[in-house]
């Protein structure tokens, strides 16, 4: 059955269908949603929570992989920053039942104190990131994101960001799919979740060996997709900077990646070696960009061009790859009678009362 819904709704569902039996979460937007889809739609089969904070939020779901569960956490981008102190131990300690960390981010700071990129995350902690580009890829990278998991015993990263968290569109749905890992806590695990020194220099090279085989992974995951077109122009680009691109160059090539961490470096060869000239949109930092040429490869245009900076759109990616730098109209047509929509606190925000109070 196809129904239209939007991508943090998305990603609930995807949850519920890979067999999650715990959620938890600190609302934040653009990411407030998927916890609120979960606890309204899926109470049955999973376990939701409100957590004091983004950290209590992943030692949470910490503690439920422990003990066997697929677990997921979602919170905004900023929200990250908070939780980093478990998160980056837990690169070390990995799983035992799949765990997904789900990281909205919020370009152009509609609802948020900062634009940082959550993909340097990913990169810092050593462990793989999914981008999904619509409400459709926003369910089945989360089903896949828990597969990845405990098949490399690492926690995902799944980057929301705000339009494609909030956009609309056709899901597949299917029947949920129970976890086969057992429940329980084994003492024989101790070692590998409890990081003290003797344990963590084993870890860590766990971690390293890990890499090389999502790097590996990389290269044959199939929602890293080559298209080709015009072999001219050939573009690499993921998520949301996807859709913009494609609208206004239907016909060069593309290589978009749903995999924007590890990067696969063979699909990336092969693609430079089809298209003459590689342009690469990506929205905020320049992080694909800076990771390709620094494997080697000769990039003809990328934030030399595309602002590093708010969000894109179509009209900005297509005046950008046209020679002219986007700038905002100086003039706006002003409609009188639309009421005011000044900005409000996010949805769940735990902090409303006080501010309406003030």
């Amino acid at each position: 059955m196809e129904k239209i819904l939007q991508g943090n709704y998305g990603i609930a569902r995807g949850a519920w269908e890979a067999g999650v039996k715990v959620a938890s979460a600190y609302p934040g937007t653009p990411s407030s949603e998927i916890l609120t889809a979960i606890a309204a739609e899926y109470r049955e089969d999973i376990r939701s929570e409100w957590s004091p904070n983004e950290k209590v939020a992943v030692e949470v779901a910490i503690g439920a992989s422990i003990a066997g569960a697929r677990a997921l956490s979602s919170m905004k981008h900023v929200g990250l920053n908070v939780a980093s102190d478990p998160f980056m131990t837990l690169a070390y300690t990995g799983v035992k039942g799949g765990l997904v960390i789900v990281v909205c981010d919020d370009p152009n700071v509609h609802s948020s104190q900062n634009e940082q990129d959550s993909r340097q995350w990913a990169r810092f902690a050593k462990v793989p990131m999914l981008e999904p580009a619509d409400s459709q890829e926003c369910k089945e990278f989360t089903k896949i994101a828990f597969d990845i998991s405990e098949q490399f015993d690492t926690p995902v990263v799944l980057r929301g960001e705000t339009r494609v968290s909030h956009s609309f569109s056709p899901v597949m749905l299917e029947e949920r799919r129970e976890s086969v890992i057992p429940l329980g806590l084994d003492v024989k695990e101790s070692a590998k979740f409890t990081m003290v020194p003797v344990n963590v220099r084993v870890r860590r090279q766990f971690v390293e060996e890990r890499m090389k085989k999502l790097e590996a992974f990389a290269d044959d995951f199939k929602y890293n997709v080559m298209e080709i077109n015009d072999k001219e122009f050939g573009v690499i680009t993921s998520g949301a900077a996807y859709n913009y691109t494609k609208e206004v160059f239907p016909n060069y090539s593309y290589l978009k990646l749903g995999m924007v961490w590890p990067l696969p470096r063979k699909l990336l060869s092969n693609f430079f070696k089809t298209v003459k000239k590689v342009i690469i949109v990506e929205e905020l930092d320049p992080f694909l960009e800076t990771e390709i040429r620094a494997m080697g490869f000769k990039v003809f245009h990328g934030k030399d061009v595309i602002p590093n900076m708010f969000e894109l759109s179509p009209e900005i990616v297509e005046k950008s790859l046209k020679g002219r730098r986007y700038k905002a109209p100086e003039e706006r047509i002003r409609i009188e009678d639309l009421p005011k929509r000044p900005p409000n606190l996010c949805p769940g925000c735990s902090h409303r009362a006080l501010f309406y109070a003030l």
